[in-house]
């Protein structure tokens, strides 16, 4: 019996050729394109765990040129900090390392490795890098001063803790006590000078965080150069934003008027018209800073320093009137509000002429308004005769 071979339909072979050239390309075409790994599994970026299986190591730095760089990150201190709690990876802002060895480091000194990152906080930080670049800090890098602060000498990226509250946006209080300490990496006299003073007092040895830190006065990113005009003239709005603040000054039976007591004299009328009209031209009218000092503010009372007493004011007001004599500082009320114990003579004085004033201006008023009604009334007499 003879076998027949059935052979396939010459269409089938076509159908298959085809099919199997389309699945070679797609396999092509899937090699060929790079694949997309979501963020949470991108197996190629190497884990902080990783980075810290060298970096947790005591001691082990970096030489560049003829200095160390230590290299040692404490993974206790750096999973507390602020980059910590955010999961933020070594490698998002050591964006040359992937893997060991570690590429070649250029520079050749600490500061130069510093530098190199000056562009990568704008990645998550671009509203305070915008800021810094309109402060005296950048002014100053700008001009060529290397050690000019940026962000790296004020926060270091190991170890900033959280600044402000995740849903308040404020400075929390124990950020507020470690201000001073930040800025005096750099400003070493000036806060030695502040520390004895009665705000940096109060808040280094007290802890209370009502009282102004560096910040408060100079701003944080975009601090403004404090030798000009206009920052001069604008000091007493600036002490204005304290100490007007009744639910602070209230704790410490400081008066709020300080302002209005001030800008109602001599003194205060010419400096406010200047920071209204004329902000960056001089007068030679005192500020703020000028009577109670800058860095270096004492408490009224102080023996040594408070300008409560009538020879330490003295000596504040020889600095413009050099024939100021003993009694000199007496013509002036400060910033009290005429009182029975505080300048007795001009409360009273001042108490007559609110009495005496209406007085006067209302009998003024009453007679004018009767000698009206009588006119009117004789005029109306009058035409009823004719």
């Amino acid at each position: 019996m003879h076998h027949r071979t059935i052979s396939r339909p010459p269409h089938i072979w076509t159908v298959s050729l085809l099919l199997g050239l389309g699945l070679l390309i797609f396999a092509l075409a899937a090699l060929a394109s790079p694949v997309q790994a979501s963020p949470s599994i991108q197996e190629d970026k190497p884990s902080n765990d990783f980075c810290l299986a060298c970096h947790q190591e005591e001691g082990i730095d970096k030489t560049l040129g003829s200095e160390s760089l230590p290299v040692t990150i404490n993974p206790t201190e750096f999973g507390m900090s602020v980059h910590g709690e955010e999961g933020i990876a070594c490698v998002d802002c050591h964006t040359d390392i992937s893997d060991y060895p570690h590429p070649d480091v250029k520079v050749k000194n600490t500061r130069d490795f510093t530098l190199t990152f000056l562009e990568t906080c704008k990645e998550c930080h671009e509203e305070q890098y915008t800021n810094v670049h309109n402060s005296v800090h950048q002014r100053a890098f700008d001009e060529g001063n290397k050690n000019a602060a940026v962000c790296m000498d004020c926060h270091n990226p190991h170890t900033q803790t959280r600044l402000t509250g995740k849903t308040s946006g404020q400075l929390t209080p124990s950020a507020r006590l470690h201000i001073p300490t930040t800025c005096a990496q750099c400003h070493t006299e000036i806060y030695d000078t502040y520390k004895t003073s009665v705000h940096g007092n109060a808040l280094t040895q007290e802890n209370n965080t009502d009282v102004p830190t560096c910040i408060d006065c100079h701003g944080v990113h975009n601090i403004q150069d404090p030798t000009t005009i206009t920052f001069r003239n604008s000091t007493p709005f600036l002490c204005a934003k304290c100490h007007t603040d009744a639910a602070i000054m209230d704790k410490y039976g400081i008066s709020t008027n300080v302002v209005n007591s001030y800008v109602s004299d001599f003194h205060g009328a010419t400096v406010k018209l200047f920071e209204e009209q004329f902000p960056g031209q001089p007068t030679n009218k005192p500020v703020c800073t000028d009577c109670h000092g800058v860095h270096d503010i004492a408490k009224v009372n102080n023996p040594e320093a408070g300008i409560a007493m009538q020879e330490n004011l003295l000596i504040k007001c020889q600095r413009c009137h050099p024939d100021a004599t003993a009694n000199f500082p007496a013509a002036w009320m400060s910033h009290y509000e005429p009182s029975p114990e505080h300048y007795p003579i001009v409360y009273y004085v001042n108490l007559f002429y609110k009495i005496f004033i209406p007085t006067v201006l209302g009998g003024m008023i009453f007679f004018v308004l009767t000698d009206i009604y009588r006119r009117i009334v004789n005029r109306a007499k009058g035409t009823k005769h004719a």
